[in-house]
């Protein structure tokens, strides 16, 4: 679950292109300079491994607020959504949109290497800012002890899924807690937190993903959960594994969104039904190779669909995948 981490990356990338220009380079900017410079400022990065921040601390400018500042000037925030679209109520013909994994933002800083599926920090690209309500959908490799210090956020709803290695998360509500592959990590910032992640090892990487969804409700209180799945619960299956409900399976969010998980062995097929009317799913392919919907995707592919009921999967190699199911409009 980590936050704003600040890319310097940057230059022309436009979808189906896949060309990246990157104008400037890391170099060997430190951590501290590094956080400094991230999405959210410098007001976490008190040195030091204590929270003394209070729970409902807030950051300077808001977390939303510094997202959504993105949007394309002149452009409402609800005129971007997938690809800069709206669902069209009334003429339900499926859309996609295709994110290969070469065409991603990307910063290696040494001790972080970063691809960014939308625009995040000093990497912007006006075509793909965030797919409905998804805003950030980033991984992230950490070198081995090394990571992030503390840093605040607010109103946003945070999700890691570790893929290697242990990551560990210490924040203002008092949470000291280790994830790892097979864990499910969830943060509603809310009214404000400040937290810190670093690699637990000093020997071996730690890979997970951290995406960020904007929430349906701001200004709630803070929380913090950890789920551990069952690997026997994912094979040749989509998983729940967070959803709107305290009371459903897996974690949850202040957000009409549902994920799911699975891992299929190659030709496996299954079809998943769109949880909400006005919803649309992200695919992520973390491993292998899969079809949904005729359109072939390998490993860190993105395809977005919308205006749609269901969507049919089939694996072509081994393969895992994760479903992002969110809302399109963002309010």
């Amino acid at each position: 679950m980590i936050a704003n981490l600040f890319c310097i990356a940057s230059g022309n990338f436009y979808l189906h292109l896949c060309t990246v220009k990157f104008n400037k380079t890391p170099g060997n900017m430190d951590r501290k300079n590094f956080i400094k410079k991230t999405l959210l400022g410098a007001a976490g990065m008190a040195a030091g491994s204590s929270l003394l921040q209070a729970e409902n601390a807030a950051p300077e400018k808001s977390t939303y607020d510094k997202l959504m500042a993105d949007v394309p000037k002149g452009q409402a925030p609800t005129e971007q959504v997938g690809f800069n679209h709206l669902p069209n109520n009334e003429i339900r013909t499926m859309k996609t949109v295709l994110h290969k994994a070469n065409t991603r933002g990307h910063a290696n800083h040494g001790w972080l290497d970063s691809h960014h599926t939308f625009s995040f920090a000093n990497y912007y690209n006006p075509e793909r800012v965030h797919f409905g309500v998804l805003r950030v959908l980033n991984d992230d490799r950490v070198a081995p002890g090394k990571g992030f210090g503390t840093h605040p956020h607010d109103n946003m709803e945070i999700i890691s899924i570790p893929l290697e290695g242990d990551l560990e998360h210490k924040d203002s509500m008092g949470n000291t807690a280790v994830i790892r592959q097979g864990d499910v990590q969830v943060m509603s910032a809310g009214t404000g937190i400040y937290h810190s992640e670093f690699n637990k090892n000093t020997d071996k990487e730690v890979k997970f993903l951290q995406i960020w969804v904007f929430p349906n409700k701001r200004g709630v209180k803070p929380r913090y959960d950890q789920i551990t799945l069952n690997n026997k619960d994912l094979k040749n299956q989509l998983f729940q594994i967070l959803s709107p409900s305290p009371d459903d399976e897996g974690v949850w969010i202040h957000q009409d969104a549902w994920f799911h998980l699975g891992n299929f062995e190659k030709g496996n097929k299954t079809t998943y039904q769109v949880k909400r009317n006005g919803n649309g799913v992200y695919a992520f392919v973390l491993d292998g190779d899969v079809t949904i919907e005729g359109q072939a995707l390998n490993k860190r592919d993105g395809f977005g669909i919308w205006d749609t009921d269901k969507i049919t999967i089939t694996a072509d190699s081994n393969a895992r995948i994760l479903l992002m199911d969110v809302p399109m409009n963002v309010s």
